[in-house]
């Protein structure tokens, strides 16, 4: 099963295959080339950065998940505010209170 991220098309675990077989063909032909050793480092260089990238991507991807939450739970205190103020609750408010006041997603951001 591929390993792609909730409400993404990336495949990581793919990702990381090509970057693992990319970084073995610049071995061998900096071993075969070495007369261009300056390019295959600067390809090196440009492989790792593969790594970083996905693990940003997935903390982006966490972080945007807790944000949608956040916004459907806020969303639905507003209108569990807007009913019980249409049928005449005494303390309609107390659902956005609630909400607003309540520990936010993904490391508590508020």
């Amino acid at each position: 099963m591929p390993n792609t991220l909730p409400d993404s098309s990336i495949d990581l675990q793919e990702v990381a295959n090509r970057n693992d077989a990319a970084r073995h063909i610049v071995a061998g032909f900096s071993t075969a080339m070495p007369t261009i050793a300056g390019i295959w480092r600067h390809l090196e260089s440009a492989l790792d950065d593969t790594p970083a990238l996905s693990t940003e991507i997935t903390r982006l991807i966490a972080e945007l998940r807790a944000t949608r939450l956040d916004r459907a739970n806020l969303d639905a205190a507003a209108r569990a505010t807007l009913s019980a103020s249409l049928e005449g609750e005494p303390d309609p408010l107390s659902y956005l209170r609630d909400e607003l006041t309540a520990p936010r997603g993904e490391g508590n951001r508020r």
